[in-house]
């Protein structure tokens, strides 16, 4: 276990193309980090089976969704294939107030935002080793029809190119426990700063 010693919270927004292992490594960083907590988004998407309300997302309609840009209780939001996603500023704010380093995955719309809002925010963007490597985690999942995998891998080469821009660190996911000490060294140095 890594304890940081700063008070100050931080947001740490974790970008990716579909498939190169955000959630897990989200996920891990939470495990290791006593400090840190995985922000919860808000979707219009269907929930799956396996999924809780309020634990993996908040699931809404898209009139509530609506509702919560209007009100400016969302700090960012997008619209990625069809759904919309977005992260309730309250929770964030909260725990950046409490010391928390909150991790946000998040895709490069919503990063670029965040970071308007909040300037020191630290940017992450996670990276297969080979677009052939990603192309057979996104079909190896399971999850989307042929379509859907050529949409997604279609998308990931956008953004690469605003990620270059736009995100501080870029961080291969070769091999999960390499990328995951990369990620908090990059936030024990910030933290230090």
């Amino acid at each position: 276990m890594s304890r940081l010693q700063a008070s100050k919270g931080i947001i740490v927004v974790i970008s990716g193309p579909s498939g190169v292992g955000k959630g897990t490594i989200c996920k891990e960083l939470v495990k290791r980090l006593d400090d840190a907590c995985l922000s919860v988004s808000v979707t219009t998407r269907q929930r799956t089976p396996k999924e809780a309300d309020g634990k993996d997302y908040w699931f809404v309609g898209k009139d509530e969704f609506q509702r919560r840009i209007e009100k400016g209780l969302l700090l960012e939001h997008a619209e990625v294939f069809g759904n919309f996603y977005g992260t309730p500023k309250d929770k964030v704010d909260e725990a950046i107030a409490a010391g928390k380093v909150v991790i946000l995955e998040i895709d490069v719309q919503g990063g670029k935002q965040v970071k308007k809002l909040y300037p020191d925010t630290v940017m992450i963007f996670i990276l297969a080793p080979t677009p052939k490597e990603l192309a057979g985690r996104l079909h190896g999942r399971g999850r989307d029809d042929e379509e859907a995998a050529k949409r997604r891998l279609s998308q990931a080469s956008n953004e690469i190119a605003v990620a270059k821009q736009d995100y501080q660190c870029m961080v291969v996911n070769d091999k999960l426990n390499v990328a995951v000490n990369e990620i908090i060294g990059i936030i024990e140095t910030t933290r230090k700063k």
